[in-house]
């Protein structure tokens, strides 16, 4: 069985929405082993999109599409099916009275026009949508089977497991493709390659790809077979891989980030976290107070743009300001120090630098960032401020690319060197150490 996958909807040919929804039918078809040839997007035309469905039988016999079964005129899909099937669309009084009924649960009134979603391709199989009012379908064709869903994702993740995946199941008879995952923050795409090197031969190189995004490298790993003997295997490749990261791991969850895992790490500590943050504008506070219960180790942070900020609300004397300027080492460090002891928190985190696309200089040009993390002082050192606090490490980074990136990998790289340090396993680069040295190297990290 190969398989392919039609998106619908004039919306998807713009820029301002992007196809999710095939990104999750493929994580179904993986897990179920059945390839993927091809993806393809038609807007709300019903002999386009007729057309592209004939020419990707030509392909796969497995034909999954997402979006118009909605009950507006440009809602054309199953129209459009129908003419591709060669069949006729009839109207079933079931389905409309299904959907007039959920209708009047919520004390509504059916309007006409969502008769339309009560047409059905003649033959097919009614796929119940318990949350929309658009039924999914399913035809057996002598050239393969083709899928009707509506294109809102939460009713789509509903029709995927209670149809879709149990009908592949049946059909894999229990064999099928599994994918793993570790996540590795601010390392080079490369380094991550030279590590993981020495397992290609054992595990196979197509069976691992290294996929690389701003401050964030992806190590994914696939296993085939029955379930539990996949599991096994993606547990040994696991536990290979981790071997050769190391420490540079911060989770196997797709859908855990680096801002969650430090979170976990403070609140199991019963330690806190303020930031202060210049040129991320914030940006660290949002991805903090994201997770959900940040408010047990993040008491808040300051957004000090200004110098005059940094003075009155971080108490950055204006001495080091004028001497040093505000994207410097000694006035990150004194950021970090003031929300911390403002705040009182366990850990303060500085952020200052020249984000672009103007701004720059020869000495400190675009994507200049220093980055101070200051804690409580190691046992028997001597206190660095009047707040008490130690320098932990400092990072002085110039990031490529634009402003978004330079601000999105600044707060990575802040997030990180908060996590190594709470791990005790030193700086980025095997500078330094978790009793707080200095790593004041230059560190360009992609």
């Amino acid at each position: 069985m190969r398989a392919a996958i039609l998106a619908i909807g004039t919306e998807l040919l713009g820029t301002d929405r992007l196809d999710t929804n095939s990104l999750r039918l493929t994580q179904s078809l993986e897990t179920y082993g059945v390839p993927l040839v091809t993806k393809a997007v038609a807007g709300d035309d019903e002999t386009q999109i007729a057309q592209t469905l004939d020419h990707l039988f030509t392909q796969a016999d497995l034909l999954l599409v997402t979006g118009g079964l909605g009950p507006t005129a440009d809602d054309v899909t199953r129209q459009a099916v129908a003419r591709a099937l060669r069949r006729d669309l009839c109207f079933d009084d079931d389905v409309a009275t299904g959907i007039e009924a959920k209708f009047a649960s919520f004390g509504m009134r059916m309007p006409q026009v969502n008769r339309r979603q009560a047409e059905v391709i003649d033959g097919a199989t009614v796929l119940a949508n318990p949350r929309g009012t658009a039924p999914g379908l399913r035809c057996d064709d002598e050239r393969g089977t083709v899928f009707l869903f509506p294109g809102v994702p939460t009713e789509l993740e509903g029709m995927i497991v209670a149809d879709l995946e149990p009908w592949l199941a049946e059909r894999s008879g229990g064999a099928g493709r599994e994918r793993g995952m570790l996540k590795v923050a601010s390392l080079p795409e490369s380094t991550v390659e030279e590590r993981i090197a020495p397992a290609y031969a054992e595990l196979g190189r197509e069976n691992v790809s290294v996929l690389a995004k701003a401050g964030e490298i992806r190590v994914q790993f696939w296993a085939a077979g029955a379930p539990a003997e996949r599991r096994q295997r993606l547990a040994q490749m696991a536990a290979r891989l981790r071997g050769l990261l190391g420490d540079a791991v911060f989770t196997d969850r797709e859908d855990e980030d680096l801002a969650a895992v430090v979170g976990d790490l403070l609140r199991r500590r019963g330690e806190s976290l303020a930031s202060a943050e210049s040129c991320t504008g914030g940006w660290l506070g949002r991805r903090i107070t994201a997770v959900a219960g940040s408010s047990d180790y993040y008491p808040g942070g300051v957004v000090s743009y200004s110098n005059a900020v940094k003075e009155d609300f971080l108490g950055v004397p204006a001495a080091l300001l004028a001497e040093h300027g505000a994207v410097s080492e000694p006035v990150a460090v004194a950021m970090a120090a003031g929300a911390r002891e403002r705040l009182g928190a366990t850990y303060g985190i500085g952020i200052t630098g020249v984000a672009g696309p103007g701004g720059g200089s020869e000495e400190k040009p675009v994507g200049t960032v220093h980055l101070a993390l200051v804690g409580p002082p190691a046992a028997g050192a001597r206190s660095e401020d009047a707040a008490g606090s130690a320098l932990v490490e400092h990072r002085r980074v110039r990031f490529p690319g634009d402003r978004e990136r330079v601000r999105w990998m600044s707060t990575q790289l802040a997030l990180e060197m908060l996590r190594r340090h709470l791990l005790g396993v030193g700086s980025i680069a095997g500078e330094g150490n978790a009793e707080g040295r200095r790593s004041g190297a230059e560190a360009g990290v992609a």
